[in-house]
């Protein structure tokens, strides 16, 4: 078994996941071990990730309590249980870039504990605009993440940084000494970073680590409704699932 495993949580994502694990396929570091963990999907996700044909090993986990901090968590305990040192995530709909795991592994061996990636809209869901839309609300979300009195306790050992989950590595030694991933529906993300922040300094952020994120959730809810959703002022009616 290799010592760095990615974990992809999947739900209902029988359309999508093909693309993201085609992108993992292009990676120029492929020595890991691939582990999607289903979480309890009505369509044919498991069936085609399956059906890949892949130049590392892949594995395929059911969780069946539902939400995605759930499948997370499963998923990391299951691949540390299985000899992984090193961890990084990415999402089903998500396209990492081909240079993803070697910046993963290249920031975890430096001496980084959490590796936090950049993450920009997938070209193939919306045009520039959409594009520059969707960036203008990272930053915005980051920025707000910084002032927010909640992630300034005097405890933390970091400053606060915007962490996608989609866009992820940490070694196993930190997230079992953090308490892991919340095991609660979105947003899991604020909540495990800022366990990590309570834990150590060991915080990077990697410009080589890029995965293409989806928009759809631009497109289902519309602008005043995702900047509401992304700058984390309360989900009202919205469920984390757009679709």
């Amino acid at each position: 078994m290799t010592d760095l495993w990615v974990v992809v949580p999947a739900y209902n994502e029988s359309a999508r996941i093909k693309q993201t694990l085609d992108a993992l396929t292009a990676q120029t570091d492929l020595d890991f071990t691939l582990l999607v963990v289903d979480n309890g999907s009505t369509d044919d996700t498991v069936a085609v990730v399956e059906s890949v044909t892949a130049p590392f090993p892949v594995h395929v986990l059911i969780e069946t309590e539902k939400g995605v901090g759930s499948a997370v968590d499963t998923g990391f305990r299951h691949a540390i249980g299985a000899g992984a040192t090193m961890i990084a995530r990415t999402d089903a709909d998500c396209l990492p870039r081909p240079g993803w795991v070697a910046a993963a592994r290249a920031a975890l061996t430096g001496g980084a504990g959490l590796a936090c990636g950049r993450i920009t809209a997938r070209h193939d869901e919306h045009g520039p605009a959409g594009r520059a839309f969707f960036a203008l609300l990272v930053s915005l979300a980051a920025a707000f993440g910084r002032v927010r009195p909640a992630h300034r306790d005097r405890g933390y050992l970091a400053p606060y940084r915007m962490h996608a989950g989609n866009n992820m590595a940490v070694t196993a030694a930190l997230y079992e000494a953090c308490g892991g991933m919340p095991r609660r529906p979105s947003p899991t993300d604020r909540l495990f970073l800022n366990r990590v922040r309570g834990t150590t300094s060991a915080i990077v952020h990697s410009r080589s680590m890029v995965v293409e994120n989806s928009t759809r959730r631009l497109r289902a809810y519309g602008v005043l409704r995702t900047a509401r959703w992304y700058l984390d002022r309360g989900s009202a009616d919205l469920t984390p699932d757009p679709r």
